[in-house]
């Protein structure tokens, strides 16, 4: 079994925020393929389901934020899993709005969500960060994250939650690069610009800067007719 984890904040009030994106990418999986009604148990709402060939269990901690490790890790400890049949799903500030990210452990930079998966799951998870953007000024994250989306928001958040739902497959048979491509392509990116290990091609400037760097002038001729014909041209340098 693998667990997928989305991470925010119970309730109504904190439904449409930012820091509450994981839970709203949880949901486009569920809607988008056939999983159970959801339940309440381990301090969650979960679901199962099938993806990809493989039993899957949608989970979003009640616990708020900061305690979603207690929820989540008393669903691992239940069926006895590993840190490496967890996906956590969460909010990035250090991403820019519509870029995402995915790897297998790591530090919880700042994130008080993840600081307590890491404390309850281990930290060899898989961790998919979708980015929300940063106010700017550290004292304004709170509101920040807090707030709920803004409309032009919309434009990126939308695809890139049906992408997801689209290509969860993908995050099961552990495909990730190729899910990045697809969650770039969504939001209108290129997917190069979203493979951190693309080759970068030299502008196309370099090659006339290269040309001008490796041609050598030629030297005009001093004899023969060529040579007559310039003098009458232009007539000797000391003239």
């Amino acid at each position: 079994m693998l667990i997928i984890a989305g991470l925010g904040n119970p309730g109504s009030k904190y439904a449409g925020n930012r820091h509450n994106i994981g839970f709203m990418a949880v949901d486009a999986i569920y809607r988008r393929h056939s999983f159970s009604p959801w339940s309440k148990k381990f301090k969650a709402e979960i679901s199962e389901g099938e993806l990809g060939g493989e039993k899957v269990l949608l989970i979003k901690p009640q616990t708020y934020m900061n305690l979603s490790g207690e929820s989540v890790g008393e669903a691992m400890r239940f069926y006895k899993l590993q840190p490496a049949d967890l996906i956590a799903i969460y909010d990035e500030l250090d991403l820019p709005p519509a870029k995402a990210r995915i790897k297998t452990g790591g530090g919880h930079g700042g994130h008080n969500g993840i600081k307590s998966l890491d404390a309850h799951c281990g930290k060899e998870y898989r961790r998919l960060r979708l980015g929300i953007g940063h106010p700017g000024n550290k004292d304004l994250v709170h509101h920040y994250v807090l707030g709920d989306f803004a409309k032009v928001d919309q434009t990126w958040l939308e695809p890139m939650l049906d992408a997801l739902a689209d290509n969860a497959e993908m995050l099961v048979r552990k495909e990730d690069s190729q899910l990045m491509n697809k969650l770039a392509l969504a939001v209108g990116a290129k997917a190069d610009e979203d493979n951190p290990k693309a080759e970068k091609k030299p502008a196309a400037k370099s090659h006339i800067h290269q040309a001008r760097n490796h041609a050598q002038p030629k030297a005009l001729p001093t004899t023969g007719p060529m040579a007559e014909m310039l003098k009458k041209m232009f007539g000797n340098k000391g003239e």
